[in-house]
């Protein structure tokens, strides 16, 4: 059985997806991106960005009863791989022990032209 799971302290999703889905123990998150939920507005820079990025993904690790120690993996995309530093110095201070496993990709474009998106997988 899956359950939708959708908070206000997120942005809304931009198309048809959910913003995470929890099944048999394990969540979901589809990717993040830095739109503040209460304004729409995306800041500048990518350390301000990957902030955004995160306060957003715990906003629905927390709606669902999660924290960033149950997240087990992630997907992080960049629009430039020259910013992996700085996106990596912002992402560490959610994961400060046992980090998930992750993958990091830098691509053409992403959606609104922001400079990084973070999906993530938690387990209970």
């Amino acid at each position: 059985m899956k359950k939708v799971v959708h908070t206000h302290n997120a942005p809304a999703a931009i198309g048809p997806y959910s913003q995470a889905i929890e099944a048999n123990g394990m969540l979901f998150v589809s990717g993040q991106i830095p739109v503040d939920p209460a304004t729409g507005n995306v800041p500048e820079g990518i350390t301000a960005q990957t902030e955004q990025v995160m306060k957003n993904l715990n906003a629905i690790l927390t709606e669902a009863g999660y924290t960033f120690d149950n997240v087990v993996k992630t997907t992080c995309l960049l629009s430039d791989i020259a910013n992996f530093g700085a996106m990596n110095e912002v992402y560490a201070k959610s994961f400060t022990a046992n980090p998930p496993a992750r993958a990091a990709f830098a691509v053409r474009d992403l959606p609104k032209g922001v400079m990084v998106e973070i999906e993530a997988i938690a387990v209970k």
